[in-house]
């Protein structure tokens, strides 16, 4: 599936419920990362294979990655 036959922006979140992702792309996404009662967002933009390849997986559910929702994340954003 390319970029033009998905919907950004897709919500996931990792298995523990520790990081939410706000993929806006197959190269950038909004992370917010839960530490104990506050969380940090921060943008990320792929420049590199690895990092488009995080992406992908995150987009594709590998483990250790769920589906989440607009509301799960917004919940978290500062």
């Amino acid at each position: 599936m390319n970029d033009l036959e998905m919907n950004f922006p897709l919500f996931r979140k990792l298995s523990n419920g520790k990081r939410f992702y706000k993929i806006l792309s197959a190269t950038e996404f909004d992370e917010i990362q839960v530490i104990g009662s506050k969380s940090i967002k921060r943008k990320f933009e792929a420049t590199q294979f690895p990092e488009m390849l995080l992406i992908q997986d995150i987009i594709e559910l590998l483990e250790p990655y769920h589906l989440s929702s607009e509301e799960e994340f917004r919940q978290f954003e500062l």
